[in-house]
């Protein structure tokens, strides 16, 4: 059930914020008009890099052995990358070879969620009406029930244990006969399920420090004798209630062997999950779960500076750094495209982000004009949407300078290009703006004649 909280802020404490949010708006507006001029020399200093970078690549045909003639180029090759290092979870027990280990931990918690609505007042005052609700789900990290809303839900959560996310990596991980640098072996993604298998002695710990934590939460557990009645109850009260099948029963893939499989009353071992809590199908508040995975040998294809037997990232004329490494086999024209079009949809993201931050920047700024008028919300609410056309166009037209006058440092063609939109979107709002309103008021004077004939 939703719970509602209904808050007043006061005609003087609107304005103050509004003062407030000047300053803010202008930082805003700062923001956005560094990303927007960065933004752009990073593309042009991308794209160029990656010209240069094409030019010079050749291709290594073997990694079997190394060969000086590569020494210091950018090479492109393809091979399995593979390690003998044995990596370690110590506080699990868990020993794996491979390139790394990854531990994954899930809580079981509920989670506020919060929708506001405000209305404006007569007078100034605003009034919002906030709803909160609240849904189980798994969640990276313990939530704190007791800075919830509602006080039905605080102090409602709670875990039987908890854990850290790890990750382990490998030191030593071949190419052929050369070695991966760390930037490279961390960006290998060949994941697979990680088998569990937990000493018996462990488990009976953990499960009684799990059925101790739920009975100081949730008061003792029910006996055997209620628990049968319970199950009696149910099937009795559904006649159409069907056998649970095993295929419900299992918390894994078919594809990971159930030979570890392992139930207590609240601690569960199946394949590569370690469970905490009572059922793995039916999760309850306060249950964690814990995955684990190893990235294992696999082909990659990399793109970098051959340096003795290792790698290291090109660098271009202009500054800009360039190292690829990509799951399977790619070709060279394959990878450069895909570097391309990252670096232009990153350019176009980054130029949206920047025209918002400055557009809410000037809103920010000039916000303060409506809300001075709020004691007449009508008038207000006038006054607001003209504030925010003008914000909007500002926004925009300062931004296609700020792109154009970037792009006249690296590209002066598409620079004047752009100022010349950016002047005509300017001479359109101003002068177009201002004749139409001459035309409004003159029209408005013959009114009074017209009426009169």
């Amino acid at each position: 059930m939703a719970y509602q909280e209904t808050t007043t802020r006061s005609y003087g404490q609107r304005v103050g914020s509004s003062f407030k949010g000047i300053g803010g708006g202008f930082i805003l507006f700062c923001i956005g008009t560094a990303l927007l001029w960065w933004n752009e020399g990073r593309a042009v200093k991308t794209d160029k890099m990656l010209n240069e970078a094409e030019k010079v690549a050749v291709e290594m045909e073997s990694v079997n052995k190394i060969n000086p003639e590569y020494d210091g180029e950018l090479i492109h090759a393809s091979a399995v990358a593979t390690t003998q290092d044995s990596l370690v979870d110590k506080e699990y027990g868990l020993g794996e070879r491979a390139i790394g280990l990854q531990r994954t931990v899930e809580y079981y918690q509920w989670v506020e969620h919060a929708s506001s609505e405000s209305h404006d007042k007569l007078g100034g005052k605003q009034e919002t009406v906030t709803t909160y609700t609240y849904t189980m789900e798994w969640v990276s990290r313990p939530v704190q029930s007791s800075t919830f809303h509602d006080p039905a839900y605080q102090q409602k959560n709670y875990v039987l244990t908890t854990a850290e996310n790890a990750t382990q990596w490998a030191e030593n991980v071949t190419f052929g006969a050369y070695k991966l640098n760390e930037s490279q072996i961390h960006s290998i993604r060949s994941m697979e399920p990680v088998v569990v298998s937990l000493a018996d002695n462990q488990l009976k710990a953990w499960d009684k420090a799990c059925r101790d934590i739920h009975v100081r939460y949730n008061g003792p557990l029910p006996t055997a004798q209620q628990v049968v009645q319970n199950v009696v109850n149910t099937v009795v009260g559904d006649s159409t209630l069907a056998a649970i099948p095993d295929s419900v029963k299992t918390i894994v893939p078919d594809s990971v062997p159930q030979e570890n499989k392992k139930d207590y009353d609240f601690v569960h071992q199946a394949g590569n999950i370690l469970y905490f809590g009572q059922s793995p199908t039916s999760p309850q508040v306060g249950d964690v779960r814990i995955t684990f995975e190893k990235v294992v040998p696999a082909m990659i294809t990399i793109m970098a500076k051959v340096s003795g037997d290792t790698f290291k990232s090109y660098k271009a004329k202009n500054g800009k750094t360039f190292s690829v490494v990509r799951m399977g086999k790619q070709d060279m024209d394959e990878i450069f495209e895909s570097e391309h079009s990252q670096n232009h949809l990153f350019l176009w993201v980054l130029r949206i982000l920047g025209v918002i931050l400055v557009i809410t920047g000037l809103k920010g700024i000039f916000d303060i004009l409506s809300t001075v008028l709020k004691v007449v919300p009508f008038v207000a609410n006038i006054v607001g949407w003209g504030v925010g056309v003008v914000c909007t166009v500002v926004g925009i037209v300062w931004s296609l300078i700020i792109i154009a006058i970037a792009w006249l440092f690296y590209r002066p063609i598409i620079g004047i290009i752009l100022l010349a939109i950016a002047a005509f979107l300017i001479w359109v709002f101003a002068f177009k703006g201002k004749d139409k309103l001459k035309e409004l008021a003159r029209k408005r004077d013959l009114q009074p004649e017209i009426q009169q004939v």
